[in-house]
């Protein structure tokens, strides 16, 4: 792994500790010798993650729509910024850019970059993981979800155990490191089902 996508909230949200996981987040990732590829944001859990990274070092590449270059405050202080057209290229060239997935704590946006990195894995498009950090059980719920899901039979076993968790940086890398994607046969189909 070279770089890692980041999905997180334009909002620092309520609790510190979010704050907290963000920029302990960034620091490790520069630590490691990973770079970051994130939304292109300054405000919000996404300008937190990218200082940290920058403070320590690392590589911090963002993609931000022309449509919410001002909204979300472009950080034009990064490694490398792509302004695109839409945000369908945004979530394109980060799944490029990256080796693997974290989500933070964060809204409808994080969901929808989530589950569609998830849907793309389920699919076969990637075999990358991806993995959430679970600060403060933020994502219990959507776990809870995801497992009643499974239950009543919409995800396979083995689709809902591409999701890693961890409440710890070090600890998800970790387990990226160990993940290996399902083996898919032809039209993206389980080789056991």
């Amino acid at each position: 792994m070279k770089r890692i996508c980041v999905y997180c909230g334009a909002n620092t949200g309520h609790d510190p500790r979010y704050t907290a996981a963000a920029r302990a987040l960034g620091r490790t990732l520069a630590e490691h010798g990973l770079g970051l590829v994130y939304g292109g944001g300054r405000v919000g859990l996404m300008g937190v993650v990218a200082d940290a990274a920058l403070a320590a070092g690392g590589e911090v590449i963002g993609v931000i729509p022309e449509l919410l270059m001002r909204k979300e405050v472009g950080h034009r202080d990064i490694t490398e910024l792509y302004e695109v057209a839409t945000m369908h290229e945004r979530k394109a060239l980060m799944v490029e850019l990256a080796d693997a997935f974290i989500a933070l704590p964060g809204g409808l946006g994080t969901l929808d970059e989530l589950f569609e990195i998830l849907t793309w894995g389920q699919l076969g498009l990637h075999g990358k993981p991806v993995g959430l950090l679970n600060v403060n059980g933020f994502f219990d719920g959507l776990k809870s979800y995801l497992d009643h899901a499974m239950g009543q039979g919409f995800i396979k076993p083995a689709h809902r155990a591409m999701l890693l968790e961890a409440e710890e940086p070090a600890a998800l890398l970790e387990r990226f490191a160990a993940y290996r994607a399902p083996q898919l046969g032809k039209w993206g189909t389980l080789q056991d089902a």
